[in-house]
């Protein structure tokens, strides 16, 4: 159980940074210009997305072998 908990905590990590990462690439491209960027926002929605993956992955991940 431990390893199997390790290797969850490991891949929905790797799927929140994937998406935390995502949601701020998406965030500041919808900013024409660099100094328009509200990074306040892009950093909440950021973080809130990565949250959301994390709780999602609850559910089960597809990459962890049930044992």
């Amino acid at each position: 159980m431990k390893t199997n908990f390790k290797g969850w905590i490991k891949a929905a990590g790797i799927r929140a940074l994937k998406t935390l990462a995502q949601t701020a690439v998406a965030t500041i491209g919808t900013c024409a210009v660099l100094s328009e960027v509200d990074w306040v926002m892009v950093a909440s929605a950021s973080a809130l997305a990565a949250v959301l993956s994390l709780l999602t992955s609850v559910a089960g991940l597809p990459e962890v072998k049930e044992e």
